[in-house]
């Protein structure tokens, strides 16, 4: 189920948002120093700039000074829930707090982005609650590289867009999806961000075929956006990330359709693709300051930036939980296969969940320590952004009004 798609979806029968605060409200959130580490960070800190020592400006352990990047401006703090949503009802997981919270910012781009959705058509009767969405602020959070609206305005089209095309081919029956055409559809709308340059007369035929449906024509949009910024190699990994995210739509689109529930090692590795990834791959590009190709690929990156994908895709399903259940009955979430194949209770799957998202963040936090000592300066300022990355999506998780069972 897509993150819009969820929004409207009714809370769940029993209280699994009660559960999952009584289990995680007394978790400590905040990503530590690692003992031994505490002096001499102390001491940075203090020889820093003003601006870097207001906010915590990535990973703090043994060798991550090379991960930490500049704030643009201090933080006016962190997310406390949105209005009508309890904070209670946020797990507190192992991650970074945001390095920013600008809510002008935040309202600029998300004012943008509705007028833009409501230019190509997508979301027509739904605007409203695409605005209530908040992917605006999101953007801001996660990407405090750039104070930039027009920048910011780029990936939060894009990420529209993948949304969409989750929404109305993959999840919602309202508005066309259906198990039989998702294939085709998938294809046709990869069309739309790598182009398939037909000769003639058919080029014509698939031009008119991209305009005709609104989220082929919010993804080529939104990748025409993009390309103001990205140079065309950033272009290209977010084209295969976005091909990964299709694959992972196809992948749940069957499960729904047989209604099978997948084991949990198949779900993990489905979340590897079908995952805020082409979100995150958009860090430099926002950021201004280029990873290279070969180091994007690099194994011991791909490994940690991997890693970081499934994490904070597992953070939405945890937020998520209340609201996770399809028409069928189906709820695609990481405590829900846990539950379905170790025969465990719900409180316990919750936990094992949030061992495996913390798991998964330490070994980034890690891994990314290891690979900025080494690394270039643009690795550096990359995987400092992912850091941040993480802390602004859980903050925006915990600010969403979609998450509110009230």
């Amino acid at each position: 189920m897509s993150l819009l798609s969820r929004m409207s979806a009714p809370s769940a029968t029993h209280d699994v948002a009660r559960l999952v605060a009584t289990l995680l409200s007394h978790r400590s959130g905040a990503a530590p120093l690692v003992p031994g580490a505490r002096a001499a960070h102390g001491a940075a800190r203090r020889h820093a700039p003003e601006a870097v020592r207001a906010v915590p400006t990535g990973p703090t352990g043994l060798g991550t000074s090379g991960l930490r990047i500049p704030a643009s401006r201090p933080a006016a703090g962190t997310a406390t829930g949105a209005s009508g949503t309890s904070s209670a009802l946020v797990p507190e997981l192992y991650c970074p707090p945001p390095l920013r919270d600008d809510r002008a910012l935040g309202e600029e781009v998300n004012d943008r982005l509705i007028a833009w959705a409501e230019e190509i058509g997508i979301y027509p009767d739904r605007l409203d609650r695409v605005r209530s969405t908040n992917l605006g602020r999101m953007t801001m959070l996660v990407h405090p590289q750039t104070d930039d609206p027009d920048r910011l305005l780029a990936a939060a089209r894009c990420a529209l867009a993948e949304w969409a095309t989750d929404d109305y081919y993959c999840d919602d029956e309202t508005m066309g999806s259906s198990p039989a055409h998702l294939g085709a559809h998938l294809g046709n709308a990869l069309a739309a961000v790598d182009p398939a340059h037909l000769p003639e007369p058919y080029a014509s035929e698939l031009d008119e075929a991209l305009r005709a449906d609104p989220v082929r024509a919010a993804l080529r949009s939104g990748f025409e956006h993009l390309a103001r910024y990205a140079d065309p190699g950033q272009l290209a990994r977010v084209r295969q990330e976005i091909g990964g995210l299709f694959v992972g739509y196809g992948q749940e689109g069957s499960w729904r359709s047989t209604g099978k529930m997948p084991a949990v090692w198949e779900y993990l590795a489905h979340r590897r693709f079908n995952s805020f990834l082409p979100c995150i791959a958009l860090v430099d590009v926002m950021d201004g300051h280029p990873l290279s190709a070969a180091e994007y690929a690099e194994p011991r990156v791909r490994r940690a930036v991997t890693m970081a994908g499934t994490a904070s895709t597992l953070v939405n399903d945890l937020y998520s939980m209340a609201k996770e259940k399809d028409a069928t009955g189906l709820h695609f979430n990481l405590p829900a296969a846990i539950v379905a194949e170790e025969k465990c209770s719900l409180r316990e799957a919750v936990e094992r969940s949030v061992a495996i998202h913390d798991e998964l963040v330490r070994s980034f936090e890690r891994e990314a320590a290891a690979l900025s000592l080494t690394g270039s300066p643009a690795l550096r300022r990359f995987l400092a952004g992912v850091w941040a990355w993480l802390g602004g999506n859980k903050a925006w998780h915990a600010g969403s009004a979609r998450y509110g069972t009230s």
